[in-house]
């Protein structure tokens, strides 16, 4: 069963170009293949969330679809896969794309339904040593368990001008990976005595940093 909207001409719509521009439309041609609208009014809006670039170790299946998309509803303004040493296999040669245009896609899909006005960008899956190269976010924190201290420690009282954060796969990081990330600047830290999933530990911590320095509460 498909459920599909069914507009009338004269409705007014509320279109968004992903790049902060607001298009108040009215629709004047409804056809089979597309219509055509005239532009009421015009205005561009900014992010008020942190920007929080989001490190994820790839991991199994299509969990990443779902960090993808609730990511996106939480504010975060970057997401970068990479490959750490307990992520799954690489992918044979050419699927990477082919990934890469889905994985837009939802996030597309996510900023409409959120009314995002910035579309999040999407970095094609990479090393994790190229990926700690190229951090350049003032706060970086790592999820480890082993050595770190809690979140609420770590977090400056002067709100940072934008965030890193690294999580691992399944099975986390190893040693030898935090100590690279260290070295890149990386915090270490925790949330407490309960182990959340990969791919539930970027929300939560994306969360909070929301609530502490972004626009969660904010109208």
């Amino acid at each position: 069963m498909r459920s599909v909207l069914r507009l009338a001409v004269g409705t007014e719509v509320l279109l968004l170009d992903g790049a902060g521009g607001h298009y108040q439309c009215q629709l004047i041609e409804l056809a089979v293949q597309g219509g055509r609208a005239e532009i009421i009014r015009h205005w561009r809006e900014s992010e008020s969330a942190l920007p929080v670039r989001l490190l994820q170790g790839v991991p199994k299946g299509d969990r990443f679809d779902l960090i993808l998309q609730k990511g996106t509803e939480l504010g975060i303004a970057a997401f970068t896969p990479v490959w750490s040493q307990r992520s799954i296999p690489a992918p044979a040669a050419g699927r990477d794309e082919k990934r890469l245009q889905r994985w837009q896609r939802i996030i597309a899909e996510a900023a409409r339904q959120s009314r995002r006005p910035l579309l999040p960008a999407c970095a094609a899956p990479q090393p994790l040593a190229s990926a700690l190269a190229a951090t350049t976010e003032e706060l970086r924190l790592m999820l480890w368990e082993e050595g770190s201290q809690p979140l609420a420690t770590a977090l400056p009282a002067i709100p940072p001008r934008d965030v890193a954060l690294l999580v691992g796969p399944e099975g986390g990081f190893s040693a030898a990976e935090a100590q690279v990330a260290t070295a890149a600047g990386f915090q270490p830290v925790h949330l407490g005595p309960r182990i959340l999933r990969s791919e539930t530990a970027g929300f939560a911590v994306s969360a909070i940093l929301q609530y502490v320095y972004g626009d969660f509460g904010v109208r």
